[in-house]
């Protein structure tokens, strides 16, 4: 079975940001989720940004969110890319259910 956007944010849906308890795809912090084939293999190109530039655990978070990607159904090979534009707004980028537990009306 062949990997797919939605497959890959189901599988990342279960990394927790440590501070605020709510899950990276929640938050919005997943900018972007690209596949492609790389020589016969299932590449996953991901675009992640973290709720501030100085986060202590960014290399945690990133090595979670890696492994969660890697163990969607067909993909064999994940890139992490740390991007900080735009920037994260959890006003624009996380869903209502996410503004609710944070207090964002």
């Amino acid at each position: 079975m062949a990997a797919t956007k939605e497959s890959v944010l189901e599988a990342c849906s279960e990394v927790v940001d440590p501070e605020l308890q709510l899950s990276l795809v929640d938050l919005g912090l997943i900018y972007d989720v690209r596949l492609e084939e790389k020589n016969g293999e299932n590449h996953c190109e991901i675009d992640l940004t973290l709720t501030s530039p100085g986060c202590p655990v960014a290399p945690e978070i990133m090595a979670a969110l890696h492994r969660s990607a890697l163990s969607a159904e067909g993909v064999d090979s994940v890139h992490i890319n740390l991007v900080w534009a735009p920037r994260w707004d959890p006003r624009i980028h996380a869903s209502e259910d996410a503004q609710m537990d944070m207090g964002i009306f």
